[in-house]
């Protein structure tokens, strides 16, 4: 299942989203196996869980750059892993797709610990949200991508 927020006011949320889930958060370009381990530790919880997936214009503006994958391709991906049950691509931030999807628990890797926008702990707290932090290391895409680019010069 791969959904949008794009028409979020006229559309309502998929039938087959669960009552209850977990939601993971990311830009996920390039996806690596940090991000599958995150996958898989967010499933051990219990809960179905849904992929708050960066777009790609999310990336432009804030890692200032292309995407190497775009966004219906990350998409693709994560949506066919074991661990991931949907995939919300998410153009709003991810204060308002928490908002939106109100998942039982938000998932973050212990990278996160201390550091959450008071926006997105704000709506958690409003929605009983509960933040969940992994004891994990996901690595980074950025320094993946920056270890390539250099390895070429």
């Amino acid at each position: 299942m791969i959904f949008d927020d794009l028409n979020a006011e006229t559309e309502p949320l998929p039938a087959d989203l669960p009552a209850k889930f977990a939601m993971v958060d990311g830009c996920f370009d390039p996806i690596h196996r940090g991000h599958v381990e995150y996958f898989r530790l967010a499933a051990k919880l219990g809960l179905p869980v849904i992929c708050n997936l960066a777009c790609d214009d999310y990336i432009r503006g804030r890692k200032k750059r292309e995407p190497v994958l775009e966004q219906l391709d990350r998409a693709t991906v994560i949506d066919a892993m074991e661990a991931i049950a949907g995939v919300h691509i998410a153009s709003r931030g991810t204060h308002e797709s928490l908002r939106r999807l109100r998942p039982a628990y938000y998932v973050k890797g212990k990278d996160w610990d201390g550091t959450l926008p008071p926006v997105e702990m704000a709506v958690c707290e409003e929605f009983g949200i509960e933040v969940v932090i992994l004891d994990c290391t996901l690595g980074s895409s950025t320094a993946i991508l920056k270890k390539f680019l250099d390895s070429r010069e």
